[in-house]
C-alpha cells in the first residue's frame, strides 16, 4: 500500500514538472522548471561562471534556492553538457539559456 502511494506521489511530481535529484549528501532535492529558470537568470547576473562563494551565494540569494538546490542544478547541467569546467577545473561556466554563447 505504501509503495503504491509513493509511486503515485512520484507520478504527481513528474506531472507537475518536478525533477527529484540525489544530492551529494545522499538525500533528495526537488527541482522545478521555475527554479531552473530563476537559477539561469541569477547565473547570468554573475557572468555565467561559478568560481567561488561569492557567485554561489549570489545565485542562491537571487534565485531563492538553497545551496543543495543550486549544486543539484549545476551538476545536472554539467551531466547534460549544458555547463563545463573552466580555469583550474573548480570553476563552472553555464552554457545554456541566457549564458549560451
Amino acid at each position: 500500500m505504501i509503495r503504491g502511494a509513493l509511486t503515485s506521489l512520484g507520478l504527481v511530481a513528474v506531472l507537475a514538472g518536478c525533477e527529484t535529484t540525489t544530492s551529494s549528501g545522499g538525500g533528495t532535492v526537488t527541482i522545478t522548471q521555475e527554479m531552473r529558470q530563476d537559477y539561469l537568470g541569477a547565473v547570468a547576473s554573475v557572468g555565467c561562471v561559478l568560481r567561488d562563494e561569492r557567485q554561489y551565494g549570489a545565485v542562491d540569494f537571487q534565485a531563492g534556492l538553497t545551496r543543495e538546490q543550486t549544486v543539484a542544478i549545476t551538476t545536472g547541467y554539467l551531466k547534460r553538457g549544458k555547463a563545463q569546467r573552466v580555469d583550474d577545473g573548480n570553476s563552472i561556466r553555464i552554457t545554456t539559456g541566457p549564458c549560451a554563447a
